[in-house]
């Protein structure tokens, strides 16, 4: 018999870079000012562990109390939980376990759509639909209904969160997110589609979900004097700002003063600038107390951009620290761009334009000679999807898509054919994430594409002690335009080409002449 040594006598560095190949090292994390950073770090939904990885990491800690010790931390980094009686339950058992829930850097809650009215209803009608909807089970409504209710009655969302934002010491992260399972969307399809009378009685809406869950999150996060520093809303109601600033104003002011990355995506379209500028206050608010912010995103549904200035906002706050700042689906003057980056232009090393729109009167060629110009520490700029107002309009009123494809893109540009629900196997009765509107990153090291993912979107940025930063005069290499005039920009429309081109040429300055 061979006497080599075991699995036992390996170092438990070694026996990580095992793990490593079942899972992603839980300790590793993109730094805040990498053009990733924004995308992966909170507005990718959190994935499920493939099956067969979360069984081979299960087996390999129940070999012994060591490696139990030394693959917990694979298990419990991240814990997504719907709210739902059996989600909370499990949360509840997660957070007794000290010694798993010290181990939590983020948090994912997954919040279905709430039974306004009708909760009634919900059997009756589908007794008289199940002749065309056989896979709507009308018992399995009446369970998810009552258990919502009764979560709802009790607070035992409030009681467990509260138990679990105390029990998470190391959390960081802390997502809000919509949740569908197959037949919660099978029921709104049924819905909308249904000529019944009692239709008309069912009323699920996701404002009162968005609103209920962010408060007691909230006070959850602010009893326990949780030490999280990042808050990502990728798919928020803007009727929740409405509502969070009349309740919990406070709570809020107080939250925001300890965050150091905010990711705020407003996802509905009605009355949407209305409610956004009724809120202006509570961003004020939110924005001065939050002095601490290296990134910072807001956005809203591509297809719909809003007609708000800047400003009313972000109230021409100056953020000290900010390294990373995004918007997307505006429509904007140049100087609102200029003004806001010439603010940050000491500190900010990422910028994200998505889906901006100039108005009549401006030319991007200006914003983007102030950022070669003016922005010295700048190492990424992304231009998905900018165009003019004019010319957005005018494809809008002929389309019901629009994107990088109706001007030529490439179809290496994947991110825009993402499906519109994403399943999650083995989640609380098969959960589906709604993204209808919901434009994220998949940011890709290893892609060879050239797009917002590409391997020359990270390259970019190189660490300050590197020869290739010293001052050196690239100006007779270079094949970039040599000026503004040379950028191509007709003030009309802006081809996939040209701002691939442009994210480049701003980012391409000559070491030694950028300042001229």
């Amino acid at each position: 018999m061979s006497n080599s040594p075991g699995l036992h006598t390996l170092s438990n560095e070694l026996l990580k870079d095992v793990l490593d190949f079942l899972d992603t090292d839980p300790d590793s994390s993109i730094n805040i000012d990498r053009r990733a950073y924004l995308s992966v770090e909170s507005f990718r939904l959190p994935s499920p562990p493939v099956p067969a990885r979360a069984h081979d990491v299960g087996n390999f800690r129940l070999t012994c109390r060591r490696f139990a010790d030394i693959g917990i931390s694979y298990q419990f980094t991240k814990v997504a939980t719907r709210f739902s009686r059996h989600g909370l339950e499990r949360l509840d058992k997660i957070c007794s376990q000290t010694h798993l829930a010290k181990h939590t850097r983020k948090f994912s809650y997954l919040v279905p759509y709430f039974y306004v009215e009708g909760r009634e209803q919900v059997e009756k009608f589908l007794e008289l639909e199940s002749r065309h909807h056989s896979l709507l089970i009308p018992s399995l409504f009446r369970n998810k209904a009552e258990d919502q209710r009764r979560i709802l009655q009790m607070s035992e969302d409030t009681r467990v969160l509260r138990k679990a934002m105390a029990a998470f010491v190391s959390l960081q992260h802390v997502q809000i997110l919509r949740v569908q399972d197959e037949a919660d969307r099978m029921l709104l399809d049924a819905l909308q589609e249904s000529e019944l009378p009692q239709a008309s009685m069912i009323d699920l809406r996701w404002t009162p979900a968005c609103v209920h869950a962010t408060s007691t999150v909230a006070q959850a996060l602010l009893h326990a004097r949780s030490p999280f520093s990042r808050f990502s809303g990728p798919m928020m109601s803007s009727q929740s700002a409405l509502v969070i600033k009349d309740r919990i104003p406070h709570t809020v002011s107080v939250l925001a003063s300890r965050l150091t990355c905010l990711e705020l995506h407003f996802d509905d379209t009605e009355a949407l600038e209305e409610r956004m500028r009724a809120a202006s206050r509570l961003f004020k608010t939110v924005f001065t107390a939050a002095q601490n912010l290296q990134a910072l995103h807001v956005g809203f549904p591509s297809r719909s951009p809003v007609d708000l200035g800047l400003e009313e906002i972000f109230h021409s706050i100056h953020w000290e620290k900010l390294r990373a700042f995004g918007i997307q689906a505006w429509r904007l003057t140049g100087d609102e761009i200029i003004q806001l980056a010439r603010r940050h232009r000491k500190t900010l090393r990422g910028l994200r334009l998505r889906d901006v729109q100039l108005r009549d009167g401006s030319m991007w060629k200006d914003v983007l000679v102030m950022l070669r110009s003016e922005m010295e520490q700048l190492d990424w700029v992304s231009l998905r999807r900018v165009d003019y107002a004019k010319h957005f309009d005018e494809l809008w009123a002929d389309s019901m898509e629009v994107g990088d494809g109706s001007l030529g893109g490439s179809e290496s540009d994947e991110e825009d054919d993402f499906p519109p629900h994403f399943s999650v196997p083995g989640s609380d009765n098969g959960s589906v994430y709604d993204a209808d509107d919901y434009d994220y990153d998949s940011e890709n090291e290893h892609s060879i594409a050239d797009t917002d993912h590409g391997p020359e979107a990270n390259e970019i940025a190189l660490s300050p002690n590197t020869t290739a930063s010293l001052p050196f005069c690239t100006c007779s290499r270079s094949s970039d335009p040599a000026g503004a005039d040379d950028l191509g920009d007709n003030g009309a429309f802006v081809m996939y080409q040209q701002r691939k081109m442009w994210e480049k040429w701003v980012i391409g300055r000559c070491p030694e002449h950028s300042s001229n």
